[in-house]
């Protein structure tokens, strides 16, 4: 198989039939990044995601990427665990550097790192930090990842790309100088990660408050439209995305243009989907745009059955679902 993602048709075979129980709120899925357990008064939200695209910096990787998907159901990240597995070749500063990592990445989001495994071993050959965050959140403020509607205006939050942008300044910056592209603008692009950064914390909290606000979801690996499809799949409806409409930065076309990638399949961290109800998504715009947040109506949900649909260049095609992700791609021909 590629490097990436299992095919979601592939794995959609082995998740069907899993065994549930009635604490169970919500179980694996195409498109559900996070399971939901009944607690009674609170309900707990899980989630589990490996760093491997890049060593540098796992660590803060690996918990805001993990932070981000419980936001997606309206909790607060509260418990982090790591399972951190070293190449022979690390030494105790690594260590130290990984730590010091999760450590203020956990301060950031408002979680403690209260377990895991910690490994040198030689059936890796970087640092790979596998992370997984628990959150809580009261029932009455728990958001489904499949709760889209057919006719919800679909909303991105921040540019798209910005962790794929920061990776590729960061792992292949001899290629994009070799392209032309200054020094200045590799380090500005490299900087994406911290600012605006990652995280959509901040912004999924704006969100929860939104009247008509149905489904969050934050596309990652795969790129944006990978994530409109899977936040249309997750509900089991059709989707239309106006491409002229997605927000990108303009570091992230200048990256791309330089490394010949499609921006719309680069990994996503650090903006967020959102579907809202069409009575609801004028008012929803105005309430994110008072409140400082880059927005834009990209598309909107359509019927069960109706296809995934990439509006571009005044043409119709099915949407583009990057597997491997854009950044694979790039950095498997660098190697």
């Amino acid at each position: 198989m590629r490097e990436g993602k299992v095919p979601p048709e592939l794995l959609d075979r082995f998740l069907r039939g899993l065994p549930s129980d009635d604490r169970l709120l919500i179980g694996p899925g195409i498109g559900r990044d996070a399971a939901v357990i009944d607690l009674g008064d609170r309900a707990l939200v899980l989630t589990s995601d490996p760093v491997s695209f890049t060593a540098e910096r796992a660590g803060w990787y690996a918990v805001h990427v993990s932070a981000n998907d419980v936001a997606c159901l309206g909790a607060e990240p509260r418990w982090f665990l790591a399972t951190i597995l070293l190449p022979l070749t690390s030494d105790e500063d690594d260590v130290a550097a990984i730590f010091a990592d999760l450590r203020a990445a956990c301060d950031a989001v408002g979680a403690i790192l209260v377990g895991g495994h910690t490994e040198v071993t030689s059936a890796v050959a970087q640092v790979i930090v596998i992370g997984t965050m628990a959150g809580e959140v009261r029932h009455d403020r728990l958001r489904r990842s499949d709760a889209a509607q057919p006719g919800d205006a679909l909303f991105q939050l921040g540019s798209a790309a910005i962790e794929g942008t920061a990776l590729l300044a960061r792992e292949a910056p001899e290629r994009l100088a070799a392209a032309g592209v200054s020094e200045a603008t590799v380090s500005a692009a490299a900087a994406l990660l911290f600012d605006p950064g990652i995280s959509v914390l901040p912004v999924a909290r704006m969100a929860w408050t939104l009247p008509g606000l149905h489904a969050l979801h934050d596309p990652t690996e795969g790129g944006i439209t990978t994530g409109c499809w899977e936040i249309a799949q997750a509900a089991g409806l059709g989707v239309v995305v106006d491409a002229s409409r997605v927000l990108l930065h303009s570091l992230t076309r200048q990256v791309c243009g330089a490394l010949a990638a499609d921006p719309m399949g680069l990994l996503a961290s650090g903006s967020l989907l959102i579907t809202v109800a069409s009575a609801h998504a004028d008012a929803a715009l105005r309430q994110l745009r008072s409140a400082g947040v880059e927005t834009a109506q990209i598309g909107h949900l359509s019927q069960p059955g109706d296809p995934a649909i990439l509006v571009q260049d005044g043409g119709v095609a099915p949407l583009p679902r990057f597997e491997p992700d854009e950044v694979a791609r790039i950095l498997a021909r660098e190697s």
